[in-house]
């Protein structure tokens, strides 16, 4: 808390950045009543909106050097980000939304990304730059009844800039220390004019790793983005309006790369340690110190990945009311490289999972205008997706050590050059009907019930082959390498049907504070799991019983209120909520060191909190914000989750965490900040000075605790100093983590628990110069 109490006292003087508000005039970058959010599928005022809702506007998201949804979890404390890579990211909203850990295709995700109403089903989404964005609205909680796709956790919209009919064209370029460069432009205009406009916009990121790799003496954990997007409004008239949309990024990073942090003793046999288990083999780790940032890896690195689609949006007015529809196709391309041991040793030499995954979506919305007695939005929703899957994992000369222990003779080598080839394949179809009514009872009294009625079926084939390893194995060498790398052949079927529904009552107490109500009863759809199976206690036929993951059924109720004062100067939005799953969607390990690195089990779940978010405006010259969120998450039931890391070894398969709890959150999470601005000459000209910071407490990232694997609190600090000109000029000089701080996001276990602890590192301090101009 030392580093916090310091970035606190910096900023106490300063201005809002991560307090998100969108305003005409840009000095008054506090006034939140200018908000307008299209968070309910129609623009209101964010203070009108009875939701928990943050907002984050384009100079916001610039300022603070926020270009994926990785960063806008720095801003957003509500947000919980964590990748191991593009494919295992995960998107969470007050800790809830994917479980903790490797990505398993086979269940959806509970925080929906949203672009320009279009559901993105891959997380990876969240590592590509975002391009020619407007704004980004954070909504908690669950989204079931005015979303196409049902979301349990939360969503995130993202509004891109639609074409305009006035000529205009935007450029921001950025160096930086660590070879970064940044370029983002955008340009568009009419072609027809009042009729046909076009517009288009690029992004492009790399920068040089930030890790070095002592082995081959080159640097991974690296930036290589670059994306295009475009899209055609025509407005045939006045009514009706059709926009086109397509875009492609592609992303080729040397990473990700996770260093060694520590080692911890497992209840396995003295020669069975870590460490004595490397000095078998003559091994020394390159460091102990994570922050040494040095890595030896021996195996190739690739994260490449492709992601695009296309899109047609058309709404039409029908007097004062709209019809909306939104199709769209979207593809994701994965073609990876890891090493999966994470040091220099030949361990696992291959670990890659090849996955292409496509996704149509159509959903039809009616919505009246909001201004009657009774008002309703209702629509319906089918969505497609198919992944196919190619994997590979291939075992070294270290292997059979790691995995069964000092060995003598032919033994030793039973499990080099084995290799696992798994083909998966998944196919998910969900057609929905959803809506919601609004009945205004009076100015100030409003009721907001939901339903939704969702029909789901998921059809899947897992099968791993096996093949290499040691001639002509005994049937004791035999049995080793099935333990390693099994072969298995299971398929798996999903079907049903789920209704849901919200209430949601709001009070206009006066003009400027609204308080409300929310009760929901939402669902996630039943998963298959696609990780591959344990066995039965013969050890020879597959565990196909936990194929099917049951459903997640949320009760969430929350509290809000949303309040001004002082004349508009200071706004106070406070939020309270209890959320309970029963058959939460969590991950489980056997330990093995192959393919079933991890399998999908239900375990019961409470989350209650609290979230505030302050910001005050006294004059056009000085803004500050907080915004603070309290999480209090356990397993509620949990009668047979996985032992600790380092009860490995002992003679207990499974423990009971009912009452510990949840992973992968924090209990307190803040974000901090301001501006003051000084004026330069000119209406608009400005020089200004800003800061933002955020703090998280201390979380676990393994689902049974463990001392191991908690990963510290920690406090980033990022400061800019710079001169704009209205909308037309902005040049600053930017320091991201300037106080230097040491920080890990998540811990993770070197497969088949031997006793390693490695960690994906934050990013050190970096600056540089940012320069924006529009025409």
């Amino acid at each position: 808390m030392r580093a916090s109490a310091l970035a606190i006292s910096l900023l106490i003087s300063f201005a809002p950045a991560g307090a998100a508000q969108t305003t005409k005039d840009p000095a008054l970058a506090g006034d939140v009543d200018a908000i307008v959010v299209t968070a309910r599928r129609r623009e209101e005022s964010l203070q009108d909106v009875p939701l928990p809702v943050s907002v984050f506007s384009e100079r916001q998201l610039t300022s603070t050097g926020t270009y994926n949804i990785a960063r806008v979890a720095q801003i957003q404390p509500v947000i919980q980000f964590y990748a191991s890579n593009p494919r295992n990211s995960s998107i969470n909203i007050r800790g809830l939304g994917a479980p903790l850990g490797l990505t398993n295709d086979g269940i959806e995700q509970g925080v929906g990304l949203f672009i320009d109403q279009v559901y993105y089903s891959r997380p990876a989404a969240s590592a590509f730059d975002l391009i020619d964005t407007e704004q980004v609205e954070v909504l908690r909680g669950p989204q079931g009844t005015l979303y196409g796709k049902n979301t349990t956790a939360g969503a995130i919209n993202i509004r891109t800039r639609a074409p305009s009919f006035s000529p205009e064209a935007r450029v921001e370029l950025t160096g930086g220390d660590y070879a970064f460069f940044q370029g983002k432009a955008s340009v568009s205009g009419p072609i027809v004019e009042d009729r046909l406009a076009a517009r288009i916009g690029v992004a492009m990121t790399t920068r040089r790793g930030t890790v070095r790799n002592v082995r081959t003496n080159e640097w991974t954990n690296s930036l290589d983005n670059q994306g295009i997007r475009g899209s055609l409004l025509w407005k045939p008239a006045d009514t009706l309006s059709i926009t086109l949309a397509g875009d492609y990024s592609q992303q080729d990073p040397d990473g990700y790369t996770q260093v060694v942090v520590r080692t911890f003793p497992t209840l396995r046999a003295a020669n069975r340690q870590f460490g004595a288990l490397i000095a078998a083999l003559g091994y020394t780790l390159p460091s102990t110190n994570p922050y040494d940032r040095v890595t030896d890896v021996d195996s190739a690195l690739q994260s490449r990945q492709y992601l695009g689609g296309a899109s047609l949006l058309a709404v039409l007015d029908v007097g004062e009311s709209t019809l909306t529809s939104i199709s769209a196709w979207r593809f994701w391309t994965w073609r990876p490289k890891n090493d999966r041991d994470f040091i220099g040793l030949p361990i696992t030499t291959v670990s890659q999972n090849n996955s292409d995954q496509r996704q149509m979506t159509q959903e039809f919305r009616y919505a009246t205008s909001g201004n009657n007695s009774l008002d309703f939005v209702a629509g319906v929703f089918g969505y497609r997706q198919t992944i196919r899957t190619l994997g590979f994992q291939e075992q070294g000369a270290a292997a059979n050590l790691f995995t069964n222990g000092p060995i003598a003779g032919a033994n030793a080598a039973v499990l080099d050059s084995l290799r696992q080839t798994n083909r998966i394949a998944f196919e998910n179809n969900s057609i929905a009907a959803f809506g919601q009514l609004t009945w205004n009872l009076t100015d100030r009294l409003r009721v907001q019930p939901g339903l939704r009625l969702n029909y789901d079926t998921k059809d899947a084939t897992y099968d791993a082959t096996v093949t290499g390893g040691i001639v002509n194995p005994t049937s004791a060498q035999r049995a080793q390498q099935r333990a390693a790398l099994p072969a298995q052949f299971y398929e798996a079927q999903y079907r049903d049907f789920n209704v849901s529904g919200d209430i949601n009552v709001s009070w206009r107490a006066t003009d400027d504070i609204l308080l409300y109500g929310i009760y929901s009863k939402s669902f996630k759809s039943g998963g298959l799991n696609l990780n591959g199976l344990p066995f039965r206690a013969d050890n020879l036929t597959v565990a196909t019983e936990l194929a099917q993951v049951k459903p997640e059924h949320v009760d969430h109720v929350e509290f809000g209120a949303k309040m001004q004062f002082w004349d508009r100067r200071a706004t106070v939005n406070l939020t309270a909520y209890r959320t309970t799953i029963e058959d939460y969607q969590t991950t489980v390990s056997n330990g093995a060191i192959g393919i079933v690195r991890g399998y999908l089990a239900n375990a019961d779940v409470r989350i209650k909190g609290g979230e505030a978010e302050l910001s005050i405006r006294p004059s056009p010259r000085f803004t500050a914000y907080l915004n603070a969120a309290y999480n209090d998450g356990i397993f509620t039931r949990f009668p047979d989750a996985p032992v600790a890391p380092e009860a490995t070894g002992g003679t207990a398969t499974s423990i009971d965490i009912s009452g510990a709890r949840f992973p992968g959150v924090s209990r307190w999470s803040l974000a901090y900040g301001g501006e003051v601005n000084l004026a330069a000459g000119g209406n608009e000209a400005q020089v200004y000075f800003g800061a933002d910071a955020s703090y998280r407490s201390s979380y676990s990232s393994n689902a049974t605790p463990s001392p191991f694997f908690v990963v510290d609190a920690y406090t980033i600090a990022n400061f800019r100093a710079g001169y704009r000109d209205g909308d037309d000029w902005n040049i600053f000089g930017w320091v991201k983590n300037a106080l230097g701080t040491n920080y890990l996001e998540f811990l993770s276990n070197q497969p088949g628990n031997n006793g390693l602890v490695v960690g994906q590192l934050g990013d050190p301090r970096t600056y540089g110069v940012t320069i924006a101009k529009r025409f």
